[in-house]
């Protein structure tokens, strides 16, 4: 079978985008790697996504969005996407570890994953009290001291959520200022519960077999090198774009997120990408839904002309 258009990823830049296609009746599958949400799932609640003023569960939108895709006859598959060939023709060939899938079009809504701070003692303590999903973590936490290391959204957003549980969140920022929206600032200002410290790196993290115990902290506006006791790191400092699958012909920029036009196609004929795996000024819930909701009309467009 030859689908008309393949989204690869299941956060709301997909599921915005199988939505869309199913509507405009085309035969349409979702390839998704783990559980549908992408980034939603990293989180406790939603408060800036229009129509729910007093904030949504981020997996009750997560569940709303695949349930609405599915309203209009979407195939999901459970995949994991190898490769791409045969990108430049008119049939694409998706490889999968579920076997090869053939297609008309594609919409790369992969998203992106974490950023590391690749410092010494991280990938040793991975799971073992270092983490990337406060809301996955945060209840091991009970009445200990954690770092949240980061200074947009995602990190304050994550820091206040890990006040519920710890009994001291400390705040790292590599900076003088934070990046996030004032009224995250704000919040954090009045948490008694948080701690910031500014201009300061994270260098190492320490511990032994019962997990993390301190970080070592180097201050870049003094030069001064110090030691912190926590029990647990969460890592909030950017994403990196999933894209080791793209074929070449598929043009990103130098940190790997994918260059599409207003329009969402990319640099091959047939091919568009959505959401935070593609070039963009703000990653948000709802620029992926509207990201989603383009590339889905162009895919059409495309299709109906092939």
């Amino acid at each position: 079978m030859i689908y008309d258009v393949v989204i690869i990823g299941a956060g709301p830049a997909g599921c915005a985008a199988g939505m869309y296609v199913g509507r405009a009746r085309l035969r349409a599958a979702v390839i998704e790697q783990f559980s549908a949400g992408g980034q939603l799932l990293n989180y406790y609640r939603v408060e800036n996504y229009p129509g729910f003023p007093e904030g949504i569960d981020a997996f009750e939108l997560s569940d709303r969005f695949v349930k609405h895709m599915e309203v209009f006859g979407v195939e999901r598959i459970n995949a994991t996407v190898e490769g791409i060939d045969n990108v430049q023709e008119k049939i694409k060939k998706i490889t999968t570890s579920a076997g090869v899938i053939e297609t008309k079009s594609i919409i790369i809504a992969s998203g992106a994953t974490p950023k590391k701070l690749n410092v010494p003692g991280e990938k040793e303590f991975t799971g073992k009290g270092v983490s990337y999903c406060a809301v996955c973590d945060g209840p091991f936490y009970r009445d200990q001291d954690v770092v949240v290391v980061g200074g947009g959204d995602s990190a304050l957003e994550e820091a206040l959520y890990l006040t519920r549980f710890a009994s001291k969140v400390f705040l790292v920022h590599r900076r003088d200022r934070f990046r996030a929206t004032k009224i995250l600032q704000d919040r954090v200002a009045e948490n008694g519960k948080i701690a910031t410290v500014m201009n300061s790196t994270v260098s190492e993290i320490s511990g032994g077999n019962e997990g993390v115990q301190k970080i070592t902290l180097f201050n870049k506006a003094n030069q001064e090198i110090s030691e912190l006791p926590i029990k647990g790191v969460f890592v909030f400092v950017g994403l990196e774009p999933n894209t080791s699958f793209l074929p070449k012909e598929v043009k990103v920029n130098e940190q790997g997120f994918i260059i599409t036009d207003e329009r969402m196609q990319t640099s091959v004929e047939g091919v568009f990408a959505a959401g935070d795996v593609r070039v963009k000024p703000l990653r948000q819930i709802v620029t992926a839904v509207s990201d989603g909701a383009i590339a889905a009309f162009s895919a059409s467009q495309y299709v109906e002309s092939f």
